[in-house]
This record gives structure tokens, sequence and C-alpha cells, in this order.
């Protein structure tokens, strides 16, 4: 089954808690994945950023609003329990506590309003269904994936030469092909829409990477990875990369997996997220920092 959303983990949250004691955050989220039946996968299923789990965060932001609400409190870190209110509110039965629900609350209103939802209706508590986190996320993921289409357009667009000089840069950026002119003079010219050559895996050259890059809009069968793997044959190289601005086709996939040679294959799409992960042709913008409160501080000595 899906991951349930925050608001539908409202009420099973409430009910865990009914028998008034002191329950952990990490204790709670365990049971209520099991109420769920949620598999293991979708347990460590994280966000974007990778940095949480999505199951967790759903839970901890749950617990966040009824807090709010004035039906849980917090005991000490990452421990909390009912109120007198939230124990009410378990007696009156509800079938769903939501957003809607909580904003019956003049806690929960005031809450609101402190967080600036200007755009928000009066009368309505919170409509999305992920949480701040995911939210702020899944925006930072359009954000890039629309970068992504862009690079992958210029660069398909740019002259042969502008696309030796990326993929050059991208490589030593990595840590690989020693210096740019290093890497600039062991990959050469460009031609046939593509650049060749090789270069070193590291600074001191122990090992060498034979590269392939294709400006193509077609996209890479077996037969072009053969070639390159006979063509790494015949330099003796183990290693090749072999990047495109298109993609593989699953035969050439299947063919790179299989043999001894070790051949990794950047498409279009790779290629462009490693271009924004390493900074190539992108430039920062905007930073925001995302912060915590430090329990820590509000502890006397």
């Amino acid at each position: 089954m899906p991951i349930p959303d925050y608001q539908t983990i409202m009420l099973p949250l409430l009910k865990s808690c009914g028998d008034g004691k002191e329950h952990s955050l990490r204790e709670t989220t365990d049971s209520l994945a099991i109420e769920f039946k949620l598999s293991a996968s979708e347990r460590e299923e994280k966000l974007p950023s990778g940095q949480q789990a999505v199951f967790g965060n759903r839970v901890g932001w749950a617990r966040t609003y009824m807090k709010k609400a004035g039906l849980l409190e917090t005991t000490r870190h990452a421990y909390f329990r009912i109120t007198p209110r939230g124990l009410e509110v378990l007696k009156s039965n509800p079938t769903r506590i939501d957003g809607d629900f909580l904003n019956q609350f003049e806690e929960f209103r005031s809450f609101k309003k402190l967080r600036h939802e200007k755009s928000e209706p009066e009368d309505e508590a919170i409509p999305a269904l992920s949480t701040p986190e995911e939210a702020l996320e899944n925006a930072y993921e359009d954000l890039r994936s629309n970068l992504a289409s862009e690079i992958l357009q210029r660069l398909k667009a740019s002259p042969p030469g502008m696309f030796e000089k990326t993929v050059v840069e991208l490589i030593v950026r990595m840590g690989y092909g020693g210096s740019l002119r290093d890497a600039g003079q062991a990959i050469g010219k460009s031609g046939d829409e593509g650049i060749d050559g090789i270069i070193k895996e590291d600074r001191l050259g122990l090992d060498v990477i034979y590269i392939q890059a294709k400006r193509w809009e077609n996209t890479v069968g077996r037969p072009e990875i053969q070639k390159f793997a006979g063509a790494l044959q015949g330099q003796r190289a183990k290693k090749g990369i072999f990047i495109t601005t298109s993609d593989f086709s699953k035969e050439a996939l299947e063919y790179a997996a299989r043999i001894d040679n070790k051949i990794i294959l950047i498409d279009g799409a790779q290629l462009a997220q490693l271009m924004i992960d390493y900074n190539i042709g992108v430039t920062p913008v905007t930073t925001y920092e995302i912060k915590r409160i430090d329990s820590d501080y509000f502890v006397e000595d």
C-alpha cells in the first residue's frame, strides 16, 4: 500500500497514545508502520534529499500539528503523551483527524497565523497532504528537473567544441583526468559529433580510462557499445566511460553489464544531473538553511 499522508496518520497516532503513558517518537513510528502494514522498502523510502525517511517525516509532522492543537504534549526530547483534550477527542470517536478537524482549536489557528499562511482561506486548515519538508524538497526537485532539461537542450545545440569542453571540465571536477590541461590534451579534438581519448583515472596516472562521448539525438544501441568495447581492447584499457546526450537502448545496457571490461554508460539525463551536482554550466542563485531546535540549549546547567 502507498505510504499514508500525515493527515491520515493523525488519528491512529492519537489512538496509540490513548493509554495516557509517555511514548517515544521512534517506538510510535515503528508501531504505526506495522499498523499501516508498510513493507521494509516503504519504511525505508527517503525524501528526495535522502536525509530522512518519508514515513518518519510524516509521523513527526502529524505529532507536531496535534501538539499545536493541544492534543499531545512534549514530555522530554522525542517523547510525548496525550493531553486531557486529546482524551476528550478520542472519547468523541472521530472518524478522521485532519487539518479541518484541528482548525476548531484556537491554539492551532494561532499556529497557522504564525506560519503566515496568507494564501490559505481562513476557514481552511492544512489543505496539502505533503509535509513542509516534502513540499520544499518536491519544489527543489521540480526546479532541478527543469534546469537539467534546459542544460541538455543547450548541450545539444552547442558546437562540438563546447561539448568537448564540458566533458573535460566535468571529468576533472569529479576527480579524474589530472588537471584541465592534462585532460584536454588527452581527449584531443572533436570528431564525428563526439570526442574520444584516454585520461588518467587519478592524478598520478596509475590507471587510465577510455572516454567516448557522442552528442546524439538517437538512442545509442548495442552496436555502438560493442565498438567501444573493441576500442578498449585495442588500447589495452580495462575501464571506459561512454557519454551521450541521448539515451541507451535496453540491449546496450545489458551488454555493458555483461562484458568483462568495466564500461560506465552516462546518458543525457544523468550527464545533466552531474553537471548540476558539480556546478558545470550552472551557478547558485539562492541558498536556504533548514534549522531545528537545539534541545541542549534550553537545558539549564
